[in-house]
């Protein structure tokens, strides 16, 4: 082994534990950032030729930096409704355009806001990709593995919704004792196709006949104000017949039409539903007081968007202040066959390499694909105490290789002492 070899072994041991530095160094750096992978320094040695058995031909070492990309990470609470998780495999996928226009991107780093132009970006000004989906949560697209498939997640033109009603059921007890021209009265709210609510009044009145009752519906009012009426009300008057064991033998009439709205709104139909002939589901005539068991309507009043949620399955859901919620985009979860393969970017990204394989478009939880932990953050894998003996071992390494250095000068040094 020549002197020369012993430094040049020495130099590639400083340059390898430098290496190993700026990894642990890239990893403090990083302790708080959400998402964030930690490296590791990973040694192998590098071995020269031998000229005979007898003699040592120094080397020295490299080193290679390991990403740790496919390890867990704590997930953290978050009180925000726009945070996302994975709990798996995978990454969410992002675009570095807000049209979609530019490279998509993976990462895991779920922290996102609405920009001034209502898209969902992260802390690096990466968009957030979906499929628009149908109320139901179903995707729109029809091929859901293309990347061009996806848009940028945008809240914009979800200002307000209302839905008019169209079914109203009834559930109560009309009294058997009663006598001719009896009336009982049930009043529910429905809401026309503008959201405004009215009051509709429902009218049994007992006839002569013994087990009939005739049912007739009053012009709606508003319901803030019953003195004033909103519309004009089309309906029978309803025969409604009794079995004489209590239940509902026949109804006449189930469909109430109102025309006329003084709101402006588009004429209504609604379906009235009390109950099932033969069954004592809905309206009954028994030997007791005149009791009001339900009265349900659908419909909703006007309603304000107030935000967003996400769901295990990465399902986007607008939420309304009337209680309505809407399925807008479905967030799918990217996954590699080597996710340590990708290449990283700034911005805690990543993008697909040749060493990772093909990217799969799934949705969560499905095929392998990790689900989403709605309101939740990533912590960075990075273990404090762990990086801290690395830097001290890192350190002392370093010392010996420049002392290998020193050592050998001082070697070429007396043998030149010898030539004098």
């Amino acid at each position: 082994m020549s002197i020369f070899g012993a430094m040049f072994s020495g130099v590639s041991g400083l340059n390898a534990q430098s290496q190993s530095l700026g990894v642990i160094s890239d990893n403090i750096s990083n302790i708080n950032t959400v998402g964030y992978k930690g490296n590791v320094a990973r040694f192998s040695t590098l071995v020269t030729q031998q000229a005979t058995r007898t003699a040592y031909s120094s080397g020295g070492v490299q080193a290679l930096p390991l990403a740790m990309i496919d390890k867990q990470g704590l997930l953290q609470a978050s009180d925000s409704s726009t945070d996302i998780a994975i709990n798996g495999s995978g990454f969410i996928v992002v675009n570095d355009d807000a049209a979609s226009a530019g490279s998509f991107l993976y990462t895991r780093a779920g922290s996102f806001r609405l920009d001034a132009s209502g898209n969902l970006s992260n802390t690096a000004g990466l968009y957030l990709q979906g499929w628009p989906t149908d109320q139901s949560g179903v995707p729109l697209t029809a091929n859901t593995s293309v990347l061009t498939d996806l848009e940028t997640i945008n809240l914009t033109g979800l200002s307000g919704t209302a839905t008019p009603s169209s079914s109203l059921t009834v559930k109560a007890n009309l009294p058997a004792t009663a006598t001719t021209g009896d009336t009982h009265s049930v009043t529910a709210q429905i809401f026309d196709s503008l959201g405004a609510a009215h009051n509709l009044t429902l009218d049994f009145a007992k006839t002569a006949t013994a087990n009939q009752w005739t049912l007739s519906a009053g012009d709606p009012t508003l319901a803030t104000d019953s003195a004033t009426t909103t519309g004009t009300t089309t309906f029978g008057p309803s025969t409604v017949t009794f079995n004489g064991d209590g239940t509902l033998a026949s109804v006449s009439a189930t469909s109430l039409g109102i025309a006329g709205w003084t709101t402006g709104a588009v004429n209504s139909t609604i379906a009235l539903d009390i109950g099932t002939v033969g069954a004592a589901d809905g309206v009954t005539q028994f030997s007791n007081s005149f009791t009001i068991g339900s009265v349900e309507q659908d419909g909703q009043r006007f309603g304000f968007f107030t935000g967003i949620s996400f769901d295990e399955e990465g399902i986007v859901t607008a939420q309304f202040d009337n209680g309505v919620t809407q399925a807008i985009y479905k967030v799918p979860v990217a996954t590699f066959p080597n996710n340590n393969g990708l290449d990283a970017l700034s911005g805690n990204a990543y993008r697909e390499a040749e060493r990772s394989g093909a990217l799969i478009l799934r949705s969560a939880g499905i095929g392998g694909a990790g689900r989403l932990a709605p309101s939740s953050l990533e912590a960075s894998t990075v273990d404090l105490a762990a990086e801290f003996t690395n830097m001290i071992t890192t350190q002392r390494a370093y010392s010996a290789n420049a002392r290998i250095i020193t050592t050998a000068d001082e070697m070429l040094e007396e043998l030149n002492r010898l030539g004098r």
